[in-house]
């Protein structure tokens, strides 16, 4: 079962969004993300949030409501429940916006995800952004990708089939040089990662 778990943030192009949903998901939307509920087309499956930004529309749909006063983000709160309710698989949209702070969060929970044996990416309307931590592709559907280290080096890395190519290379946060890569026409560039890992961005135009 995959998770997918909808935020706040603004989604304009919700027929690309709609292509990447299953019909057997497990969508949790947070808050302000119920908003979105008419353009996705997808019926919640859970609803959680501390109602600060979006009114409880008491849906008869399960209802997780939390404190305003709170530790976790509602978008982190609901990644630790679809975890808890047995998904391996995550699915993010509406995580990122305007608001940096909530967007870098967004961004560690796939870091959080990796640390405990899950997958999730992020689909916003430009971009699909997920860890990578030892082999990744990007066909040339997507004109521009970036690896961007996020937690120490990342060593060992290599990209093939791609205008900028490394061999054995080492990324780090004080030097972010893996930008704005392109794969080759054609071509279906290859990134391998032996220790650490990165934040792939494949940027779709």
């Amino acid at each position: 079962m995959r998770c997918v778990i909808v935020g706040g943030a603004k989604i304009s192009d919700y027929k690309r969004a709609r292509s990447y949903l299953r019909g057997d998901d497990y969508v949790i939307y947070c808050d302000s993300g119920l908003s979105h509920m008419e353009g996705l087309g997808a019926k919640p499956s859970l609803i959680v949030g501390d109602f600060d930004s979006y009114d409880d529309p008491h849906l008869d749909v399960e209802t997780i409501t939390l404190p305003v006063a709170k530790d976790d983000t509602d978008t982190v709160y609901a990644m630790r429940e679809g975890m808890k309710r047995g998904c391996k698989e995550f699915l993010l949209l509406g995580a990122i916006g305007s608001r940096l702070d909530h967007t870098l969060v967004n961004a560690y929970i796939l870091t959080s995800l990796e640390n405990r044996g899950c997958h999730g990416i992020i689909i916003d309307d430009h971009s699909e952004i997920e860890i990578v931590s030892s082999m990744a592709e990007v066909d040339d559907s997507f004109p521009f990708f970036s690896l961007v280290a996020m937690e120490g080096d990342a060593r060992g890395v290599t990209i093939r089939n791609a205008k900028f190519e490394i061999e054995g290379a080492v990324i780090g946060p004080d030097y972010q040089y893996a930008t704005s890569n392109e794969p080759l026409p054609g071509k279906t560039a290859e990134i391998t990662v032996k220790d650490g890992r990165l934040l792939l961005i494949k940027i779709t135009g």
